[in-house]
């Protein structure tokens, strides 16, 4: 399919659901849409994912099938500024994919626009109707269930569950992602946002995942938000008890040393974070965190090395980069 990206003043740092698709997805991106970078090219300030040409508008955009918002801002809202972009592609007959809390599908202009023109609006985050609470049978699959965990939101765990999925691919396992949130679902044509899901649904809702794939030997449970974010706690216990992993990959940002957006409230020391995972899974499972994953954008290669190393000790694990480094084989080895 092809597509075009929305990602206005948010590119690449904070449009992780197009940056997503631009490293692991199977469409072809014709155009991102981006005011801030019009003029250049995604190769120009990304480096190692699919190129193209980044436009001002969806008026610039060559022919597509469907633009889909890449942006993920905090609390999923749809800024306004994106309206005539979104208008412009159902005026086209494209369809629009949006990972939004705020459904395109429920605006009546959006609505009446894809209805006269044949587009379809498909929002991500909407959860089926027939979500139960779990029933505590995930750690009877048979695969052997990983589940990435943070030290804070945005810090790589789709990412990572990705990298992983690929190394074990290398290897010759039948491995898989369970895609947890709205940019795994766009990438992957299934899973669902668990961040949507009414509270006492949420682990059933990820437990039905685990155990949706059939004869995988890895399944990498994409994790969202962290046990010591204040806003998104909630949702990482959910999928971390609906889950039931055999193990946990901690992933960290190198530096980062308070709570992206909510930067009163530091991460604790990571001896402590390990054991808070350790501690919240025990009830529901013997995993563990089995390995590290540490985000070292920001750092040139010699800084990112010493990093990753000071981060296997903090954490007394194997650890990596696997978008600079690749996945390590004593990582691979750890989880698996």
């Amino acid at each position: 399919m092809r597509v075009a990206l929305l990602t206005h003043e948010a590119f690449p740092d904070e449009a992780k659901t197009a940056v997503g698709l631009l490293r692991y997805g199977d469409h072809e991106v014709r155009a991102v849409v981006d005011r801030e970078f019009a003029g250049r090219r995604v190769a120009d300030v990304l480096d190692g994912v699919q190129d193209a040409p980044i436009v001002a508008s969806m008026d610039d955009v060559p022919e597509v099938d469907a633009l889909i918002i890449g942006i993920a801002p905090i609390g999923g809202r749809f800024e306004e500024s994106w309206r005539p972009d979104v208008r412009t592609a159902l005026e086209r007959g494209c369809d629009v994919v949006s990972g939004l809390h705020d459904f395109l599908a429920d605006d009546p202009e959006f609505a009446d626009l894809a209805a006269e023109h044949g587009g379809q609006l498909r929002d991500l985050r909407r959860p089926p109707d027939d979500l139960t609470v779990a029933e505590g049978t995930a750690g009877e699959v048979d695969a052997t269930v990983v589940t990435t965990v943070g030290t804070d939101c945005s810090t790589g765990k789709m990412t990572v569950s990705f990298e992983l999925r690929d190394a074990a691919r290398e290897r010759g396992l039948d491995a898989a992602v369970v895609p947890t949130g709205q940019t795994g679902v766009a990438i992957t044509g299934w899973g669902l946002s668990v961040d949507r899901v009414v509270a006492d649904y949420a682990a059933g809702a990820v437990e039905r995942l685990v155990q949706t794939p059939e004869e995988k030997d890895l399944l990498i449970v994409e994790g969202q938000g962290s046990i010591v974010h204040p806003a998104y706690s909630g949702v990482t216990t959910s999928i971390l008890h609906g889950s039931a992993p055999d193990a946990l990959v901690l992933c960290h940002e190198a530096g980062r040393e308070t709570i992206n957006g909510y930067e009163s409230f530091s991460i604790p020391p990571l001896p402590s974070v390990v054991d808070l995972y350790d501690r919240l899974a025990a009830p529901v499972s013997d995993g563990s965190v089995a390995a590290g994953a540490v985000n070292t954008r920001h750092l040139d290669d010699g800084a990112a090395t010493q990093a990753v190393r000071e981060y296997a000790e903090a954490i007394d694990a194997p650890a990596c980069d696997p978008v600079r480094d690749g996945v390590a084989d004593e990582v691979l080895d750890a989880v698996v």
